[in-house]
């Protein structure tokens, strides 16, 4: 059976429920996947528009693109705005924990990150209640 961390308390401001926590987390972690796709699909639209012709029911190449590039765009942002939004100083910090699965210490040590432990842990918290709120129900 796969450990999950303790449900924040009902209490709490940023309450969500741990497999909420989960859903958003892995969403967060194909971040970079998303970036690269949208990448190869603007350097090479015709190549990857051919390649990923299941993935809409589109028969245009050029409108699967497009389609794509927007549901990619609109991911990528929502991570970043709602990074932004928990905390305009540490935004950056928490982008690249959400996103590489970093631990504070990691933030600590290797990023010297602006904050402490519990702001961090506050924000970090913030930040996966407001990119609940912001994708509403999945």
């Amino acid at each position: 059976m796969a450990y999950l961390k303790a449900e924040l308390s009902n209490r709490s401001k940023y309450h969500i429920s741990k497999h909420r926590y989960y859903e958003l987390k892995h969403f967060c972690m194909q971040y970079k996947e998303w970036k690269d796709m949208y990448y190869r699909l603007s350097e090479f639209p015709d190549h990857y528009g051919k390649l990923y012709a299941g993935y809409t029911q589109n028969a245009d190449p050029t409108d699967r693109v497009a389609t794509m590039r927007v549901e990619l765009d609109r991911n990528i942002k929502l991570i970043e705005h709602c990074a932004q939004n928990a905390d305009p100083d540490i935004g950056k910090f928490i982008l690249k924990a959400v996103t590489e699965d970093l631990a504070f210490p990691t933030l600590q040590t290797v990023y010297d990150i602006p904050c402490g432990k519990d702001m961090y842990y506050d924000r970090y918290r913030k930040f996966y209640w407001l990119l609940s709120q912001e994708k509403g129900l999945s």
